[in-house]
């Protein structure tokens, strides 16, 4: 038995004039710098070591032992280059700049507070030109923050540009209920003003094991890495819901954990139980997972302990952990070096980065919050749905992935950096899929999957083939049909000597309200009515890796450990 689809497939072709690729820096921050951060999180996060402050904020706590890591790229707002995280788990551009207002920015009455998982921003609505990656918007909706506490400001990054969907955008939100229009997040404008150009964008996050030094990555527009090109073979991973989704979630299919995987469970409703729905945030750089996920990658290991005081479990370095994520068929391997990042506390030990949550990490809107910890083992590409021909409407938004770990290639980086052995061929069993990740979340979205046996499905293949000759049949038919009813409507008319009035009057002028046109995509427009921006953005910036701010320019100079295992080169896929 297999899924049977009568669907056109998509031909990639042409040159991307318009697309855009700028380096991604991976900031980082010395571990003997004491900052702090304010404003409550709905997580259950890592806090290593954590230490009262005198402050008369309670929520104010000691970040010195965090290991705080994200990526960065530079956008232009009103004339001037900033620094700023790249966060695919919300929707909205702001900045804290020197002053407020900003240079060359038109300030608004309308204020917006925006509260993430970790932090907050607060500031007036404001609209000036940013120029990103190359690409100019005229007139963009920001937030100029004349108030903020979030911990990317400790790393001398100045503002978030969110590179989620406009249904959460908080300021589109905001100057919609004010009877305004322009308020579509950045990506949609960039996307609308060149709509013949593919609506996607890429990302591949590197990692070092230095101290010191620089990271580089790539973000792409509109095209893909050249290291990277295969992912536009890899599996489109439909988002949950299909149609109309808040954010980036998918529905993962397996978790593999060695040779064996864990059950998966949903609190998403109508969800498969047998499925999960996770996110993939880039402004997250830990990954929050159900507890009985966590208690089954870290309690079997030997010396392996959960503290509650950190809220993560305690892994002996040298144990290696070997996982996997399944989105369909396709098997996903993470680097068992992001699995178990060293203790900034205590070097002789190293942590779970994967957290436990014993409560819904998504309020109801997915289940895991999938952070960089594993999307450096991945190409991530988001496609928000190309326009069609007319180029009001967008397609429903999908992702692609491609692995860019060797299982067995990372068992040998991982002793060669932690000691100990390599674990030799490492193979995971990919579950069997009772029906594909598209039909499950197609169904969820209002829609029907059917499962026919190979031999029917090679009969409606054939069929397909005649399809035009028989299409052309019917029309005729058709034709002829309607050629005869009117002579036979005439033949009537004239008998009856007069056509009696209408008794009901046709649409006249006024009579009735244009039906709104809905996009397909709620990257573009929310369809419905009411409030759809009810969920705050849940990006955080905590990580493993311990930091110190990057020289201006990238590095690509032979970064090595102090084992000497270069981590500098790119990895390569190993679809």
């Amino acid at each position: 038995m297999r899924a049977y689809s009568l669907a056109l497939a998509a031909i990639l072709s042409g040159t991307l004039t318009e697309a855009a690729k700028l380096s991604v820096s991976q900031r980082k921050r010395p571990n003997n710098t004491h900052q702090r951060r304010s404003g409550s999180a709905s997580f259950k996060r890592p806090a290593t070591v954590l230490a009262a402050t005198s402050s008369s904020d309670d929520s104010d706590v000691d970040l010195s032992s965090f290991h705080d890591l994200l990526y960065i790229a530079n956008v232009t707002v009103g004339g001037t280059e900033y620094p700023l995280q790249l966060d695919t788990g919300s929707s909205d551009l702001w900045v804290k700049g020197a002053s407020s207002p900003l240079p060359n920015t038109d300030q608004t009455s309308l204020t917006l507070n925006l509260t993430y998982g970790i932090g907050s921003t607060f500031g007036h609505i404001s609209y000036t030109p940013v120029e990103f990656a190359g690409i100019n918007i005229s007139q963009q909706a920001i937030i100029d923050a004349s108030n903020a506490s979030n911990p990317i400001l400790n790393y001398g990054v100045s503002g978030i540009v969110g590179l989620g969907f406009t249904k959460l955008s908080s300021i589109d939100a905001a100057l919609t209920k004010s009877g305004k229009s322009d308020g579509k997040s950045l990506l949609y404008n960039l996307f609308a003003d060149n709509p013949k150009e593919p609506n996607f964008i890429a990302f591949a996050l590197q990692r070092t094991l230095e101290a010191t030094g620089d990271v580089e990555g790539s973000f792409t527009i509109g095209e893909y890495d050249d290291d990277y090109k295969d992912v536009a073979n890899s599996p489109k991973i439909p988002t949950y819901p299909v149609t109309d989704p808040m954010r980036w979630t998918v529905l993962l299919d397996a978790f593999l954990i060695g040779q064996g995987s864990v059950a998966l469970t949903s609190t998403v409703p109508n969800a498969p139980s047998d499925k999960a729905v996770v996110m993939l945030d880039s402004g997250t750089s830990y990954t929050y997972a159900p507890k009985a996920v966590c208690d089954a990658m870290y309690g079997n290991i030997t010396g392996a302990s959960y503290s509650s005081a950190l809220g993560q479990w305690i892994v002996p370095c040298s144990a290696e952990v070997d996982v996997a994520l399944q989105f369909g068929s396709s098997v996903y391997p993470i680097h068992p070096i992001d699995v178990t990042p060293v203790s900034l506390s205590d070097d002789s030990l190293c942590v779970g980065s994967f957290v436990p949550q014993t409560v819904s990490v998504g309020a109801g809107q997915f289940d895991w919050l999938i952070g960089d910890n594993v999307m450096r083992s991945l190409y991530t590409v988001y496609d928000f749905g190309d326009f069609d021909s007319t180029g009001t409407t967008m397609g429903d938004p999908y992702m692609q992935l491609l692995a860019l770990v060797d299982p067995n290639a990372a068992s040998t980086e991982f002793h060669k950096a932690r000691g100990g052995s390599a674990s030799g061929n490492i193979t995971y069993n990919a579950q069997n899929v009772s029906s594909s990740t598209s039909a499950t979340a197609a169904a969820a979205s209002g829609g029907t999957s059917v499962e026919l046996s190979d031999e029917l499905s090679s009969t409606l293949n054939k069929l397909q083939g005649y399809l035009p000759a028989l299409l052309a049949v019917m029309a005729l038919n058709a034709l002829v049909l309607l050629v005869l009813a009117g002579a036979g409507v005439a033949y009537m008319c004239r008998r009856r000597g007069k056509a009696r009035a209408r008794r009901n009057p046709g649409r006249q002028s006024g009579a009735a309200s244009p039906m709104p046109l809905q996009r397909t995509s709620s990257f573009g427009m929310p369809s419905g009515s009411g409030d759809t921006h009810v969920y705050q953005p849940v990006s955080m910036a905590l990580t493993e890796d311990t930091f110190v701010p990057p020289s201006p320019a990238f590095s690509k100079g032979g970064l090595r450990e102090p084992s000497g295992l270069r981590m500098d080169d790119r990895p390569k896929s190993v679809a």
